[in-house]
């Protein structure tokens, strides 16, 4: 693939990216660059579907598994994390294959990303420990009164954009509006890219996440799930949306049945690869379609 900078491969979870990838990786000597949100999680190996030990020794994997579970880790911190794996496989001579489900991700690595300025830590502390006091309706209402502009642009519910948003004005004095009106610098050459989005039968994926979901389970999800109900660690953290970890804390607490977790664990599973579909087909349409 000469005069290629990197292969990227997206697609709903289930779809077969990820093999596809490290077969590219292997084929093309290439590396394995993560660009799954939830696959950086150490904590949750299994719960994401992230490449096993056998998988990760046959080709160079990147960006796996190497942020606490405490950590709120963001887009921007991957796109500077990306940006030093890509230009250390370039460096040793190898093909970047950039894989994931994370249409964000991909977006930014194409498009850049607004010059949001970085956020003082207290700034960030105050505006997370309001959240955690005044809740969801009264994080919100502070929204409305300081920057009614995004208020409009963000749902109730969406607490960790709502106090983002807060962060910014706050650190700033500007809405995050503002910042996300102004265009970022891509960190690739999107005509100089191979791009995949790898698809499968809707009805087929369904039932290989059903069965998958079942899979976690005996591979030990449960008690992935339960290192989350440590003391300290903050409920409203990104790693907390994983899919199948709410479920299944659920069900630990002792408020729901396993099967009944399973099931919502499952429904989480097939909602979730719907909305990834949704997402490949109105933002990536000149990508090239692979049916794995």
């Amino acid at each position: 693939m000469d005069g290629t900078q990197a292969v990227l491969i997206a697609g709903a979870t289930g779809s077969g990216k990820s093999a596809l990838a490290l077969g590219v990786a292997e084929a093309f000597d290439g590396v394995v660059i993560n660009a799954d949100s939830m696959q950086v999680y150490a904590e949750l190996r299994v719960l994401t579907a992230r490449p096993t030990a056998e998988d990760e020794a046959r080709a160079p994997h990147y960006l796996y598994g190497h942020v606490p579970a405490s950590d709120a880790y963001s887009t921007g911190r991957w796109l500077k994390d990306v940006g030093g794996a890509i230009g250390a496989a370039h460096a040793a001579g190898k093909l970047p294959v950039i894989v994931g489900g994370t249409g964000l991700y991909f977006k930014a690595l194409l498009e850049g990303l607004s010059p949001v300025p970085e956020i003082p830590a207290d700034v960030r502390a105050h505006w997370r420990d309001q959240a955690a006091r005044v809740g969801a309706e009264g994080i919100f209402r502070h929204l409305q009164e300081r920057d009614p502009v995004m208020a409009e642009r963000l749902k109730l519910g969406d607490t960790q954009r709502i106090t983002r948003a807060l962060e910014v004005i706050d650190a700033t004095g500007r809405s995050l509006a503002h910042w996300q009106s102004q265009s970022g610098t891509p960190l690739l050459d999107e005509a100089a890219c191979v791009k995949i989005v790898a698809v499968l039968d809707r009805e087929a994926l369904y039932a290989r996440l059903d069965q998958r979901f079942l899979a976690m389970l005996e591979a030990g999800a449960l008690d992935e799930a339960a290192q989350l109900m440590a003391p300290g660690l903050d409920g409203s953290v990104p790693v907390m949306r994983a899919i199948g970890v709410r479920p299944l804390i659920r069900h630990l607490r002792g408020d729901c049945t396993l099967d009944a977790a399973i099931i919502d664990g499952q429904m989480e599973t097939r909602r979730y690869a719907k909305r990834q579909m949704t997402w490949t087909k109105s933002n990536m349409i000149t990508w090239n379609r692979l049916d794995t």
